[in-house]
């Protein structure tokens, strides 16, 4: 697995990190909650449920490409590879379900979420299409 393919999907684990961050940790931060996910404060009961839960989401994604990057340096080489790959295809494709929801709309104004779609998808894209060279 070659270099460009590593450095990406850390990338990618470090994107979730911070958004299990965010999420978990730091979520009732005006700085988070109001600027970061366009959530009022007087809507924090109703999100912190969501917020708490897809943060650890995040957490155990991250967790696939660290593992398989540990794997893969430490001579477990085809199951290192298998799980960073599998885990970026699912990162990947949730960037791509996030950018969907964006577009339609779906609890914030269109382009809202733009970013963050970004963020989830490039990454662990740029290291699938480097794990085919």
């Amino acid at each position: 697995m070659n270099a460009v393919v590593q450095v990406f999907a850390g990338i990618a684990a470090l994107v979730h990190l911070l958004a299990f961050t965010w999420e978990v940790v730091l979520f009732e931060r005006p700085g988070v909650h109001r600027d970061i996910f366009r959530i009022p404060a007087e809507n924090l009961p109703a999100t912190r449920l969501w917020s708490f839960n897809v943060g650890f989401y995040n957490l155990f994604l991250a967790a696939g490409p660290i593992t398989g990057l540990v794997l893969l340096h430490t001579g477990n080489v085809d199951a290192g590879r298998a799980l960073v790959l599998y885990c970026c295809a699912f990162m990947a494709l949730a960037g791509v379900a996030l950018g969907v929801s964006d577009l339609l709309a779906l609890s914030r104004p269109r382009g809202s979420g733009r970013g963050g779609a970004l963020a989830q998808a490039v990454p662990p894209l740029v290291a699938l299409v480097a794990a085919l060279f």
